[in-house]
């Protein structure tokens, strides 16, 4: 039978920028793939507006892979272009699939000032316009010197673009670009702020044909040219859906081979995420975001949290299918914008729930495997963080490469001691687990895992518990768990 998928997010937003990541990563795929890792999801390629200090979100140049000497660099923040490419391969080669970062939503750094027809609109209501149409002057032209029209001639300007950014006597103002398309933004899912087509950058116009082909194109070139096997989408919810749904629909038809797609459209509102995929016919899955705030809120509440109800309102139990879950990503890594760490003590408790169950495909934050330390300043303090690994993480990931099989029976009746069984298959010998869950004192849950386990001994892979679980002749165990943690309890053989 096929080996349960797990995607390894392989980057955090501090990442060392010497250069070596690429590298880095294909060194550990013989390891990963031990450990049950099936796809792993690479930070974006392309060369960035700030060269190889940013992470690869504020794009300069899609087709310039760490190849081209431009923005003060050849290779980005990761690497170069033949050390990417020879990453994926590897990865390949140890069966592990690879996924791309692709961020089409804005493009920052160009090339030339333009002069062209703008209105200030109001920042906290962009459908709101705060002034009259006047001439200002962007960096909204791309030309790509160092490249030089190698693998695309097509010239980025204002009429590819629907909006920019601009400081105006230390004071910010967004523009919404005057264009064929008259004084409306893009069409987008998202209310806030009125209208949520404006991010960032030089906002990318897909009401404009030639660029939904000059996109398309790239995509296509970009799997040719790579050979990868999926894409993360960044930042859908300010691009328009039906451009989403032509982009996708488009790529997997051109790919001679099944293509991964998961997107990130960052909503707490499960309904939000409902209403896109029915809009866009669910060609991609989403981020479980609104299961990421759960396990947010789980974290700081402890026991006053209702476990039992950890599943509600989430993309996991509306549309399991169509679920990537998660715990923590480079977003909501201490110091970033949408900072929502989940505390430490939960996460062996919140990985347990996204890599033991049915539901959902589970996404790993790669410090919580391989620790991480950095240092950054905000709001005027400067910090020194670390990230620890997550002791557990290697027992969990075992059980979910080994154990985690079969139909599922929950013991959801507690608010703060809960379990469930996965009974596991033939196929795998041995297979089958007890989860068991509290995030207040020391507990128990007495479960059924079946009379063929009669007078078997069940042991905690994690090590949380010493304790043996001698199951009676119904199946039945009384299955333990020490206060604020897990226990993942198999066969002993």
């Amino acid at each position: 039978m096929d080996q349960n998928i797990t995607i390894l997010q392989a980057f955090h937003w501090y990442t060392a920028n010497d250069g070596q990541w690429w590298n880095v990563s294909a060194s550990l795929a013989p390891e990963l793939a031990e450990k049950g890792i099936t796809h792993v999801y690479l930070p974006p390629a392309y060369k960035s507006a700030w060269g190889e200090n940013e992470p690869g979100y504020s794009v300069y140049d899609l087709y310039d892979l760490g190849e081209f000497d431009q923005k003060g660099t050849i290779r980005t923040k990761y690497g170069t272009k033949d050390e990417y490419i020879n990453c994926i391969k590897i990865f390949q080669e140890n069966n592990i699939c690879v996924i791309a970062d692709v961020v089409l939503n804005h493009k920052q750094g160009g090339d030339e000032k333009e002069s062209f027809l703008a209105r200030a609109v109001n920042i906290e209501n962009r459908n709101d316009f705060v002034a009259e149409e006047i001439t200002i002057e962007s960096f909204t032209k791309f030309t790509f010197p160092g490249r030089n029209g190698k693998y695309s001639n097509f010239v980025w300007d204002h009429k590819t673009f629907s909006g920019v950014d601009e400081e105006v006597d230390n004071e910010k103002f967004i523009y919404s670009i005057q264009n064929e398309y008259g004084d409306k933004w893009q069409d987008v899912l998202e209310e806030e702020f009125g209208n949520y087509d404006y991010l960032m950058g030089a906002d990318i116009e897909y009401r404009n044909e030639s660029v939904r082909d000059e996109v398309i194109k790239w995509g296509k070139w970009f799997i040719d040219f790579t050979n990868i096997d999926g894409f993360r989408m960044d930042a859908v919810k300010h691009i328009s859906p039906s451009f989403i749904k032509q982009f996708i629909a488009e790529i997997k038809d051109y790919c001679n081979k099944p293509f991964f797609v998961f997107s990130e459209y960052w909503q707490a509102n499960v309904e939000k995420l409902l209403q896109y995929l029915e809009v866009t016919e669910s060609v991609t899955q989403l981020l479980d975001v609104p299961l990421h705030y759960k396990f947010h809120e789980a974290s700081k509440q402890g026991n006053e949290f209702d476990l039992s109800a950890i599943f509600e309102g989430t993309l996991t139990q509306h549309h399991p299918e169509m679920s990537i879950s998660f715990v923590d990503n480079h977003d909501t890594q201490p110091l970033q914008a949408l900072e929502s760490t989940v505390e430490f003590w939960f996460k062996p408790l919140a990985y347990a729930l996204i890599l033991l169950r049915q539901a959902g495909i589970p996404l790993v934050f790669y410090p919580c495997m391989y620790a991480a330390n950095y240092s950054d300043e905000k709001d005027g303090t400067q910090y020194e963080i670390n990230l620890e690994k997550v002791k557990e993480m290697d027992a969990l990931l075992y059980c979910r490469k080994e154990m985690a099989y079969g139909d599922q029976t929950d013991y959801f009746d507690h608010p703060n001691v809960i379990g469930w069984v996965r009974h596991g298959v033939d196929e795998k010998e041995n297979s089958g687990c007890a989860i068991v869950l509290s995030n207040g004192e020391n507990g128990f849950k007495e479960m059924n895992v079946g009379e063929h386990n009669a007078g078997k001994t069940f042991i905690d892979c994690t090590q949380n518990n010493e304790a043996e679980i001698i199951i009676d002749d119904k199946g039945i165990g009384n299955f333990v768990v020490n206060e604020r943690s897990v226990s993942v309890w198999i066969l002993k053989i």
